[in-house]
């Protein structure tokens, strides 16, 4: 059984992120499938948190997660924060992620 009342409580607090972000970091990653993911990410506590993925497929499918949409049976918004200079991300400007996200 899924716990709605922590659902409800990790939603508020993307909300909260995504509403109240002065700064947005973007990136891209390419995955093993030949899929590409896009990112838009907040500080918060010392931290990156995504707050937005997108995630384009190899065969054209976008799938999106945001506080709006935290999971689907195909995968979910990540709850690990990011770190540019460990992970395999490439930095874009906001409007590419912009582009994908509201294709």
């Amino acid at each position: 059984m899924v716990d709605q009342e922590r659902i409800a409580e990790i939603a508020t607090y993307y909300r909260a992120l995504d509403e109240g972000a002065i700064l947005r970091h973007h990136f891209r990653h390419a995955d093993e499938e030949g899929g590409l993911w896009y990112i838009e990410a907040v500080p918060d506590r010392g931290e990156l948190i995504v707050i937005k993925q997108a995630e384009l497929t190899s065969v054209g499918q976008l799938h999106r997660y945001s506080w709006e949409h935290l999971e689907d049976e195909r995968g979910g918004l990540t709850d690990q924060a990011i770190d540019p200079a460990e992970d395999p991300l490439e930095a874009i400007p906001a409007e590419d992620f912009q582009r994908v996200w509201t294709r």
